[in-house]
């Protein structure tokens, strides 16, 4: 069981979904030293997120997918849950997008929305990550399922990642 200040359940309390596990074998197959845990309530937003772990807001990194035009491809942008993704300065760099629905999301990761992890995914995925994340000591994403997550630093999500940051958020 976790030591935690946080109102939260130890990945080995309590049976994890299939997706949950998959992330958590690809986490310790990389090395990250850092367990999935689940929150009691949904983490589907980042709001929600922040409330069930005690942090701020800021420090869930939501991972958003959208869908090049161009090719089909899924793009996500790894951001702070405290900020919004500028759709203008991704395409800028990828070419243009569009929104991208469950389906598409679901069958291109590998994950429904609200629990979209940013690693472990079905399909080639473009990572992209907004620099504002890189300025936070600790962050926490989505691993699998709404109520799944796990913590690491920046320096981690890049690492795990391989993602590029860039400036890919608005500044209000």
């Amino acid at each position: 069981m976790i030591t935690s200040p946080y109102n939260i359940i130890a990945m080995s309390s309590i049976p994890l979904p299939d997706s949950v596990q998959r992330v958590a074998a690809r986490l310790a197959a990389l090395g990250h030293d850092r367990p999935v845990i689940m929150l009691p309530a949904s983490g589907k937003t980042s709001a929600e997120a922040a409330a069930g772990l005690g942090c701020d807001v800021a420090q869930i990194a939501k991972s958003i997918v959208f869908r090049r035009l161009a090719d089909e491809a899924a793009v996500m942008v790894i951001a702070s849950g405290a900020t919004r993704v500028d759709e203008d300065k991704v395409a800028a760099l990828v070419g243009p997008i569009g929104k991208a629905n469950a389906r598409f999301v679901k069958e291109k990761t590998g994950y429904a929305i609200g629990g979209v992890c940013p690693i472990g995914h079905a399909t080639g995925v473009l990572v992209m990550l907004d620099r504002h994340l890189l300025q936070l000591p600790l962050l926490w994403a989505a691993a699998g399922h709404p109520h799944a997550v796990f913590s690491l630093t920046p320096a981690q999500l890049q690492g795990l990642t391989g993602a590029a940051s860039a400036d890919l958020c608005s500044d209000g």
